[in-house]
């Protein structure tokens, strides 16, 4: 028996990969986080036993983990996005271990991505950025020493800023001293999602323009000149001096 721990994307139910599909489709047990995890995702399966566990506390989805490993049956363990980034997998991972039941990650699209395609934008581009830094934005967990929002912005990076859309404007005044007030920035709630919803402006607005929707979770916010960029060098990849 093994846990799958699985990403299923952003939240278009066709982002998933193939491979965690499949999964889904096979488990006998799913547990799923219904209150990310869209149920067109579960379509298709044969499993035996499904359980949302949005309102259980850790103690009692090993429970469950545990229950389906002395009946030997597989689980797929649906997450939002790719399980890896903020997926809370590393607590379920520790007891998994301590207690002896195999596990495996199966990646799945992020939600940076998916704003990233949204946007129709590349998030790396020649001379602009060549580095993309994921991040959250410090509320009830503390950040690590060197980890604090201004820290990371004076690398001028593009960033992508988790969980953080309700305290916009203190985010923009920690970021403006880095990227200026020009630097462009894009809120995007719910990507890949029939309800979805973007918000584009500057450091010098972007608070302003997104105090003015409803939007106060369950969006990214990107931050970078890659955002609407024009006048960058083409890549080498398809150059002439590679024939």
């Amino acid at each position: 028996m093994t846990v799958f721990f699985i990403g299923a994307g952003p939240g278009d139910p066709e982002l998933i990969t193939v491979k965690g599909q499949r999964l889904v489709r096979t488990c006998p047990v799913i547990l799923y986080a219904g209150s990310l995890v869209p149920p067109a995702v579960l379509e298709g399966h044969r499993a035996q036993q499904v359980v949302d566990t949005a309102p259980l506390t850790l103690d009692e989805i090993v429970s469950l983990l545990e229950n389906a490993h002395r009946q030997g049956h597989d689980v797929a363990r649906v997450h939002s996005g790719d399980p890896s980034l903020y997926g809370a997998i590393g607590e379920q991972i520790r007891r998994l271990r301590e207690i002896g039941i195999p596990y495996e990650v199966v990646p799945g699209v992020t939600a940076t991505a998916a704003c990233a395609a949204a946007l129709g934008n590349e998030l790396t581009l020649p001379g602009i950025s060549q580095t993309l830094i994921l991040t959250r934005y410090a509320t009830k967990t503390s950040m690590p020493e060197g980890e604090a929002l201004s820290d990371l912005a004076r690398h001028r990076a593009t960033m992508a800023i988790h969980l953080g859309v309700r305290h916009i404007a203190r985010i923009v005044e920690e970021l403006r001293p880095h990227y200026g007030d020009d630097c462009p920035v894009a809120v995007i709630y719910r990507a890949s999602w029939p309800d979805e919803e973007r918000v584009t402006g500057t450091l010098a607005d972007i608070a302003r323009k997104v105090q003015a929707t409803d939007i106060e979770r369950t969006a990214l916010i990107l931050v970078g000149r890659v955002l609407g960029a024009v006048g960058f060098a083409d890549s080498t990849l398809y150059g002439a001096a590679k024939r």
